[in-house]
């Protein structure tokens, strides 16, 4: 009886006590929002999660790669159905990404937009239904591109039939289509213009008018061999110039700077090094401010080894033409980027976390994992 008396008293007793301290916590607030900066800091970058097991579910996932605390550098994401392909504005405060809907979610009706999302709230406050065309494959930089002071956003079409659709990024206007029969992706031009790249070896231009229309086109010389040396279609930009690497290690510059691509000479990053190395990986170029090129490299390269992960990432000096330093991956990488102040690498693994590097030293600082449903198939360093 006393052992059941105490029992009672502890119960009520501690009724009491949950009684007043719920009565101390303040109603939760709802619908609370924290607006990020318009300008994202060097150290911040964007991870593309393509969801590659439900590709309708995509992400955009900001990250702060200098932050040590897991709980603060998850900064927020916003959508990109269907392995969205993605453009981060350097003009306004605005990023664009092309996706595709169906009216029954994996069936019905398709329907193409180009959707645009405010920085701050990461939230979409625009968009243009775009023809049903846009190619539907891995993410690449040089499936939407924007030119002309950003003035002119240009999206790549497959269906097989090869085109690039143009649309006005500030009115929400789509203005018309481009056909490149035989050529692919969209290369930034000066001016109202961009190139693709095409299976004969040559590189196709296109100049446009005021109104996004063909104005006039051009072809280069055939300049690469796709049977024996073939050119990856995912050069790095400095100062305007394209360099892009081939399956056996050289880079072949192309100047777009002018009306028409110059295409300069040819030279090759693994002569005089030993190990077969050759270039490969998902996204396996980037520059940096100081002109050099930053590329992920395996050993023992052979025929379909372009795709392989970077174990070493290689520093290549533009003006002299010559490997300046060899970072060793402590986990083959397949993508990367180099933050825009040049201090931080950041790069996407084969286990599919982001390693974090010291862009100078080439020590790992850190690894961010858990941050999605985590397949980061490109890193964009932020603006």
């Amino acid at each position: 009886m006393l052992q059941r008396d105490t029992m009672k008293k502890s119960i009520c007793l501690l009724a009491l006590v949950s009684s007043a301290a719920l009565a101390e916590i303040a109603p939760e607030k709802l619908n609370v929002i924290q607006a990020l900066p318009e300008s994202y800091p060097a150290d911040w970058i964007i991870a593309q999660d393509g969801s590659f097991f439900h590709m309708q579910n995509g992400k955009f996932i900001v990250l702060d790669a200098g932050s040590d605390d897991p709980f603060s550098r998850f900064k927020g994401f916003f959508n990109g159905s269907f392995i969205a392909q993605f453009y981060q504005s350097e003009t306004r405060p605005l990023m664009y990404i092309v996706e595709t809907y169906h009216s029954r979610g994996t069936r019905g009706e398709r329907t193409d937009v180009l959707t645009v999302y405010d920085k701050a709230n990461l939230a979409p406050v625009g968009e243009v239904v775009i023809p049903s065309k846009r190619a539907s494959e891995m993410p690449t930089n040089y499936n939407l591109q924007m030119v002309d002071d950003e003035k002119l956003a240009l999206i790549y079409n497959f269906t097989p039939a090869q085109s690039v659709s143009v649309v006005d990024p500030e009115k929400l206007e789509f203005l018309g289509e481009i056909p490149i029969p035989g050529c692919a992706l969209v290369y930034p031009m000066a001016g109202r213009a961009f190139a693709s790249l095409c299976g004969d070896g040559t590189m196709m231009s296109v100049q446009l008018d005021a109104n996004g229309k063909q104005r006039s086109s051009g072809r280069t010389d055939r300049f690469f061999d796709a049977d024996l040396d073939p050119v990856m279609e995912k050069p790095a930009y400095y100062d305007g110039v394209a360099y892009f690497p081939t399956f056996l290690g050289n880079i072949i510059p192309v100047d777009m700077n002018g009306r028409t691509p110059d295409v300069e000479d040819s030279w090759s990053m693994v002569e005089g090094i030993e190990g077969g190395w050759r270039p490969g990986g998902i996204s396996l170029t980037a520059t940096d401010s100081k002109g050099n090129l930053w590329i992920t490299m395996h050993p023992d390269g052979g025929d379909g080894t372009h795709k392989f992960p970077g174990f070493e990432i290689w520093v290549v000096d533009l003006e002299d033409e010559s490997v300046a330093r060899r970072i060793p991956m402590q986990t083959p990488v397949l993508s990367f980027d180099v933050t825009r102040d040049d201090k931080l690498l950041v790069a996407t693994t084969v286990e599919m976390n982001i390693d974090v590097y010291d862009a100078q030293s080439g020590d790992l600082l850190r690894t961010l994992s858990d941050f999605g449903q985590q397949t980061p198939f490109l890193l964009h360093g932020a603006y």
